[in-house]
């Protein structure tokens, strides 16, 4: 479920936020959605969400192209994330050498970016010849229990790591002294080896196996999170640290020198 960020400031418009929080509930994989589906996903009233989707799809953002029943994204919430997607150079960067790492490694490659009270996947690489891998772009994780949440937390300023965690408190568990603690962890693998692993005992789910590094784009206010993963069997903690670690670290810093930019852990300091 998602939810609203804890605010009294008077600028806040609710309505418009909470009409995203229907955009955002669709997943790639998702063939439509109805009212009861959304109001589920973001945990508004299906009153409500009536009216925001009755709303959205007037304006283009949703349509009702196949079935009268289930609301799908429409043109203009395309058009809307293709331009994003224009707009954020990195990522063009980035996809030969997260596809490359994928390949080399045969691990899914995840870019994450913060998503108020969860990590979002904004972009996935698959290897080549590899169909057991589940994530997909718009699935939210919990940073609770994730090699991705621990380096977005461990990455984060300290005005927004106090924001975020606030907004997350309790899910998956997570209290401020679990955070502080997967924080200053995590930082520490960071600063040693170039990047984060959560053991595997701490994992919110059993069927996935992490490594990550955080990225600091010219192109945003706050860290994003490229993530290498796999399942168990696939990717021990043995070849994390020895293999698919090192590689994702080498990857980054690729993408850091394409972009001309510094090393991302010392944008944090």
């Amino acid at each position: 479920m998602t939810a609203l960020p804890d605010t009294t400031d008077r600028r806040f418009a609710t309505t418009l936020a909470r009409g995203l929080m229907v955009l955002r509930a669709f997943r790639a994989s998702d063939d439509g959605l109805g009212n009861a589906e959304i109001a589920e996903r973001t945990g508004l009233p299906k009153s409500t969400v009536s009216r925001l989707t009755f709303t959205l799809r007037s304006l283009g953002y949703l349509t009702h192209a196949k079935r009268h029943d289930r609301y799908r994204p429409g043109p203009a919430l395309l058009a809307l994330g293709n331009v994003a997607s224009a707009s954020i150079s990195f990522v063009e960067v980035a996809s030969p050498i997260m596809q490359r790492l994928a390949d080399e490694t045969g691990t899914l490659a995840l870019l994450l970016v913060r998503d108020n009270a969860k990590l979002l996947i904004l972009r996935t690489w698959r290897p080549r010849g590899v169909s057991s891998l589940w994530l997909e772009t718009g699935h939210r994780l919990p940073f609770n229990g994730t090699s991705s949440g621990h380096t977005m937390l461990a990455a984060m300023s300290e005005e927004l790591f106090e924001t975020t965690v606030a907004n997350a408190l309790n899910d998956r568990g997570l209290t401020m002294e679990r955070a502080v603690e997967a924080r200053r962890k995590a930082w520490d693998q960071l600063i040693t080896r170039g990047f984060a692993i959560t053991p595997p005992s701490e994992y919110f789910a059993s069927d996935i196996h992490a490594v990550s590094k955080p990225f600091n784009a010219r192109d945003f206010a706050e860290p994003v999170v490229f993530t290498a993963g796999a399942m168990p069997s696939d990717l021990s903690m043995e070849r994390m640290e020895a293999e698919v670690g090192p590689r994702l670290n080498a990857a980054v810093m690729d993408l850091e020198r394409q972009m001309g930019q510094p090393p991302s852990m010392t944008l944090n300091t």
